[in-house]
């Protein structure tokens, strides 16, 4: 086996009904201050913010509609709750090899997420019913943002359509990069 292992925990991610209600729970009952302006991801058919954190982040995600993934889990969970947990690593395609070497189940393939760096999410059946995001560690998007990129071709896959664009601009904080 490789020495591949996740790294820090990056966020947790938490599915709700309404964003704007769920930004006012963490703003009132929490204290958080510091929460992102929402965002739409069409391509993933969600609405989503960060709450950051000292040490780490809450995505908060809203369905954009019914056909959206998180619009699925609402349905089975209406006050929304825990969606996945977030981890990073060095190389999200050495993530995707390693995982189908150890038997895991990976559902679909990398695409930009909501930090503007490539993700991945492996099936909770081989979480102990958790589902986990691996991320490609952020300082690798903050670069290719730095440096004017719009979007990552590998292969025949262009991983910056739609989303890139509008999330190359992001400051680095709502990419997750942590000072």
């Amino acid at each position: 086996m490789s020495d591949f292992q996740i790294g820090p925990l990056n966020h947790v991610g938490v599915a709700v009904p309404n964003l704007g209600e769920a930004i006012e729970t963490y703003r009132t009952l929490y204290g958080a201050t510091d929460i992102t302006t929402p965002f739409d991801m069409p391509e993933q058919g969600v609405k989503v913010c960060f709450v950051n954190l000292p040490n780490s982040q809450i995505e908060l995600i809203e369905p954009l509609n019914e056909d959206s993934p998180i619009h699925n889990f609402i349905q089975k969970n209406p006050r929304g709750g825990q969606h996945h947990v977030c981890f990073e690593v060095p190389d999200i395609h050495e993530a995707v090899e390693e995982m189908g070497k150890r038997g895991a189940t990976v559902l679909g393939k990398p695409r930009i997420g909501a930090h503007g760096t490539l993700i991945i999410f492996v099936h909770p059946k081989n979480s102990n019913g958790v589902l986990i995001e691996l991320m490609e560690t952020p300082k690798v998007a903050k670069a290719y943002a730095d440096a004017g990129v719009q979007s990552i071709i590998v292969g025949d896959e262009n991983y910056g359509e739609g989303s890139s664009r509008e999330h190359a601009a992001m400051e680095p904080r709502h990419r997750g990069v942590r000072a």
